[in-house]
């Protein structure tokens, strides 16, 4: 059994910490015993020279570690086995679509993984046919979901795309704000090609699982990081081989992933209605009671993640299919400490 969170972010990404840096991600990746992690951001071109020059090909599984020792930086000295075995690296990236579909605007964002950095070179070159690829490492393009999915198989029909922390409400598959009711709406001919959903920090396997029409989807959790001490706070249990082809058999079939390690979903900002700007926070019964007004403004409230979940699923709270896999929520030692 291993562990993998396979959604970060490098230092080119906005409101990133600049340690999003290959040495820090692997050094952290080994004090929590994370076995396999995502690059982040393979689009844009500084990055993915960096990757190129401190990245080496792992021969048995195909992945990538780091090419030498890591650094060594005060703050790990003696805090993680000097002969430990540092993490593989996925080549990932995030994509955040903007777009009219249906007569309204839609904001997806997708993750992607693609087994070598050529096949990250020649899907980059594509993409910045489409849009800017040099000012985030998250980049913001004008392309349907759909027509994403369907140029990444173009490019590399090895690789795999995950819509990414599907219900948060203005970036996501199924959000409030932008998103669609069904996956089918959304990637139309090529939903076929959809095998697995990320859940987002807030919210968790039960949540997902109360909606019959995603029972053929894997559910990964990843932590979606922007500075390397985050790493883990949501990740995967795998069992199956350290390979590219093997995570990839893992995501469409299941073989292989055991389950995950999940953020308490109230925990995350998006979990309930609301207003940061009021400091306005509702439960869906509440919003609902309120017409989905804010009671401090009068404007109407962002709908949170509970409450989507609530309006598209089809089953009570803790009804699930037999096979769902188990998973684990977890409190970030960082933040028991402080609340301590």
């Amino acid at each position: 059994m291993y562990i993998a969170d396979l959604h970060i972010h490098s230092k080119y990404s906005r409101a990133t910490s600049r340690e999003c840096v290959p040495e820090y991600l692997d050094l952290w990746a080994r004090r929590k015993g994370i076995d396999l992690i995502g690059t982040g951001d393979f689009t844009h071109p500084q990055w993915r020279d960096e990757l190129r020059q401190q990245l080496v090909r792992d021969e048995a599984s195909g992945l990538y570690r780091l090419s030498g020792p890591a650094e060594e930086l005060d703050f790990l000295q003696g805090k993680t086995p000097p002969d430990a075995d540092g993490p593989l690296f996925l080549l990932q990236t995030e994509i955040s679509s903007i777009y009219k579909r249906q007569g309204k605007v839609r904001k997806v964002h997708n993750l992607i993984f693609v087994p070598t950095l050529d096949d990250a070179d020649r899907l980059s070159q594509r993409l910045e046919l489409v849009g800017n690829l040099h000012s985030d490492g998250r980049p913001i393009l004008g392309l349907d979901s759909r027509d994403l999915l369907e140029m990444t198989l173009d490019v590399c029909p090895e690789a795999v795309l995950i819509p990414a922390h599907v219900w948060t409400p203005w970036f996501a598959l199924f959000g409030s704000k932008s998103g669609f009711d069904r996956l089918e709406d959304c990637f139309d001919d090529l939903s076929s090609h959809i095998f697995a959903l990320e859940t987002g920090l807030s919210s968790d396997p039960p949540m997902n699982r109360r909606c019959s029409m995603l029972d053929r989807f894997q559910l990964v959790s990843n932590s979606d990081a922007h500075s390397p001490n985050k790493l883990g706070r949501e990740a995967n249990l795998l069992s199956c081989g350290r390979s590219y082809s093997a995570l990839k058999r893992a995501i469409e079939t299941g073989e292989g992933l055991e389950g995950t390690v999940e953020f308490f979903p109230e925990e995350g900002k998006y979990h309930f209605d609301g207003h940061r700007a009021c400091g306005c926070c509702l439960e869906p019964g509440r919003a609902i009671e309120l017409d989905n007004l804010c009671p401090v403004c009068g404007k109407r409230v962002t709908i949170g993640v509970a409450h989507r979940v609530e309006v598209l699923a089809d089953r009570p709270e803790g009804a699930a299919p037999a096979d769902s896999r188990p998973f684990e929520s977890l409190l970030p030692l960082s933040e028991l400490l402080a609340d301590v």
